[in-house]
């Protein structure tokens, strides 16, 4: 079993992306269970920050290591929250246990009476074989869909419950964990991955 370092500690994030690694004998270690500390993500881009973060947990444990950056681009909003999805309701890097449902009220409180409602989840994956890396390997998806008026479902993070999937007309929150598995920003970037990393040896 290959053993790959995810730099975070997002549970829910880790249960993701181990039920898709798991197939081609890749285990994922959260960063935290190594005692790399959070990394710094001053970037403006999805593409810096998740390539930041996995070179700095290669450079604390000498593993193989994976990051992604991923967040919320609404259109109206001029691609915000973005990069500072997971704080947008906060000034502080530590998230609170409420953080979701604040940085929910805070979406829905800017896209009151917005009539494009038009969205996209983004997601880089950034894997390093090691700390200096130079040919990292580095994967993007994209998930269109509109921001609801109001919460739904129950399933998910995030966003999830204000995110309208327009193929199935179901929230994110709405959907079953396997087909948002495939559906999904990260799903898709992770797919790009997969096929990838195939046959090569970390």
């Amino acid at each position: 079993m290959k053993k790959l370092v995810l730099a975070s500690n997002n549970r829910k994030k880790l249960e993701e992306l181990t039920a898709l690694l798991l197939p081609l004998g890749i285990r994922l270690t959260p960063q935290g269970e190594l005692g790399v500390p959070e990394a710094e993500e001053p970037h403006p881009t999805f593409i810096e920050n998740a390539l930041a973060k996995a070179r700095h947990a290669a450079i604390i444990t000498g593993l193989p290591a994976l990051a992604d950056d991923s967040g919320l681009c609404v259109e109206a909003l001029n691609g915000a929250p973005g990069v500072h999805s997971a704080r947008y309701a906060s000034s502080s890097r530590q998230e609170p246990d409420d953080s979701d449902l604040r940085n929910n009220e805070k979406l829905l409180a800017e896209m009151a009476g917005e009539k494009n409602r038009r969205a996209s989840f983004v997601c880089v994956i950034a894997l390093v074989r090691h700390a200096n890396d130079p040919r990292p390997i580095i994967v993007e998806g994209e998930w269109q869909g509109e921001i609801l008026l109001e919460p739904r479902g129950g399933n998910g993070f995030g966003y999830d419950p204000l995110f309208l999937d327009l193929e199935s007309g179901l929230s994110s929150a709405e959907l079953a964990p396997e087909v948002k598995n495939r559906r999904s920003h990260r799903g898709r970037a992770m797919a790009k991955l997969l096929e990838k990393l195939r046959g090569m040896e970390l």
